[in-house]
């Protein structure tokens, strides 16, 4: 890191900021993980706390390579994307299969499936109309 006594100090107030940020709420995505009781209440913190607490890390180090580069570094915009896209996409997947395991052994405590309701007729008015 014998590079980053190049950096302004403003640049380096910026990164340590924003890594201060994303990772404070990197941090808290994992205690609301270890903390929270069932397995959908966990689903939500990490969630959060690693597409925002991603998005602060990714700024910094942006910041970072833009001022030490001297030209713009914009590529990890695209870690950040990968990261807020797939993180949320996969644990929806897997409250979904924990609640289809959840409804195939009966657990009480889980809702049942709602009701599918057929399609209107063409040629018949909807409910209501």
């Amino acid at each position: 890191m014998d590079h980053a006594r190049d950096l302004p100090a403003w640049a380096a107030i910026a990164v340590s900021v924003f890594l201060v940020i994303g990772s404070l709420l990197t941090l808290i995505g994992a205690v609301g993980f270890a903390r929270l009781p069932t397995f959908y209440e966990r689903i939500h913190a990490p969630t959060l706390g690693t597409s925002w607490g991603t998005g602060g890390i990714v700024m910094a180090s942006m910041i970072f390579f833009t001022v030490l580069g001297t030209r713009p570094v914009v590529h990890e915009i695209l870690v950040g994307i990968f990261v807020t896209v797939t993180t949320p996409v996969t644990l929806m997947l897997l409250a979904r299969a924990a609640l289809h395991r959840d409804r195939a052994e009966g657990n009480p405590q889980v809702p049942a499936e709602a009701p599918v309701e057929p399609p209107a007729d063409e040629g018949q008015p909807a409910p209501g109309e």
